[in-house]
């Protein structure tokens, strides 16, 4: 049995047939209990909001998420690191969480960067990775699927809210780092497909979405869902670190019940 719809805790539906006991959830920067400029769900521990009003969050969080261990909260760095999630209180460094335990929680927390929930079509093993354009470019999402036991073609993909291309200026730099970890023809053809140039010489406008979907067909994923918000332009529902500099985070989780 799949759930084709699964409401999140505050404002965002994620449309995916995943298996009935796949939990999954992408709150909003509304209902939580930070002051401005982080108003008001801010789950970040490092971008200067107050520690208690950040531990209220995370606690009505778990609760309204009804989980039963504390998810898996990391130090997160931009690079290809994804840890086994555990409930024992460790912050960890890295981009990334795996589980196949129930009542585990993977979570990674963005403000522009692009979070991707994935599960296997069994409904036994959930990963949250955290792709800045850098993570992406490095080969997070290979590390990711290294996790998961099984085909590639059983996993299923839920791309997050992150910043959209019109508002995602890149340099040259980033355009080169994509078609330098290429994996097929086909793949460096999406890569040029997804930069367009932009008004300043050697800059472009990216897509992150697409080249996050280039990497997973690349790798034999091909059931991918979500990627239709921008954080950028979506002041009133999302953090944007690009817009705001000073703003909150917001947190893309998921588990197995």
């Amino acid at each position: 049995m799949t759930s084709t719809t699964h409401s999140t805790i505050f404002s965002l539906a994620l449309d995916w047939p995943v298996p009935a006991n796949v939990q999954a959830c992408i709150t909003a920067r509304s209902g939580g209990f930070s002051l401005p400029p982080y108003a008001s769900n801010n789950f970040g521990l490092h971008v200067g909001d107050d520690p208690l009003s950040v531990a209220k969050n995370r606690a009505q969080l778990c609760t309204q998420a009804g989980l039963v261990n504390a998810p898996q909260w990391l130090e997160q760095v931009h690079g290809v690191k994804v840890v086994n999630a555990k409930a024992d209180g460790v912050i960890r460094t890295a981009d990334g969480s795996y589980s196949n335990q129930p009542g585990q929680a993977c979570l990674v927390m963005t403000a522009d960067c692009l979070p991707i929930l994935l599960c296997d079509r069994q409904g036994t093993q959930v990963a949250a990775l955290h792709c800045s354009w850098r993570s992406l470019a490095k080969g997070i999402w290979a590390r990711g699927l290294q996790k998961f036991s099984g085909n590639p073609g059983d996993i299923l993909a839920y791309l997050g809210p992150a910043i959209s291309q019109p508002n995602f200026e890149v340099g040259v730099d980033v355009l080169e780092a994509f078609f330098k970890g290429a994996r097929t023809h086909e793949q460096r053809e999406q890569i040029a497909s997804a930069f367009v140039s932009a008004h300043r010489p050697l800059h472009f406008f990216a897509d992150i979405y697409a080249l996050a979907r280039a990497e997973l067909k690349a790798l034999g994923v091909h059931a991918i869902y979500g990627g239709g918000y921008c954080t950028y332009a979506d002041v009133d529902r999302f953090y944007s670190y690009r817009r705001d500099k000073t703003t909150g985070r917001m947190a893309s989780l998921i588990w197995l019940k």
